[in-house]
């Protein structure tokens, strides 16, 4: 199935330039050819230089965690690029321990352990 375009353009227009930086960078690897060049266009139509976007390359990229598959783990309160991975319980309703699962953490959102 193609992507379509027109609604990745509302997406893309609609989403943070932060947001826009990862998926173009950490997280363009599984992402679709098109959906990359209109997110490409959007950060420079913001004003981002190719300098501006190969830095934030670099510097998520050596922090993020990298799964097996090649892509980059995800922080398991929001979508950025995790940089901590931990071991807690998995929740029914938020409350009952079920089960022990792993967890990956953005650097907002790392755990104080």
């Amino acid at each position: 199935m193609r992507p379509d375009p027109e609604r990745i353009r509302v997406n893309v227009w609609q989403a943070p330039t932060e947001d826009l930086l990862d998926r173009a960078t950490v997280y363009g690897a599984g992402m679709e050819p098109e959906a990359l060049d209109i997110i490409e266009a959007e950060l420079r139509r913001r004003g981002l230089t190719f300098e501006q976007i190969k830095a934030h390359a670099e510097q998520h990229g050596q922090q993020a965690i990298w799964l097996p598959d090649g892509m980059a783990a995800e922080c398991h309160v929001c979508r950025r690029p995790a940089v901590v991975e931990h071991w807690d319980w998995h929740r029914l309703w938020g409350v009952l321990p079920l089960f022990p699962r792993r967890y990956y953490s953005c650097a907002e959102h790392q755990l104080d352990n």
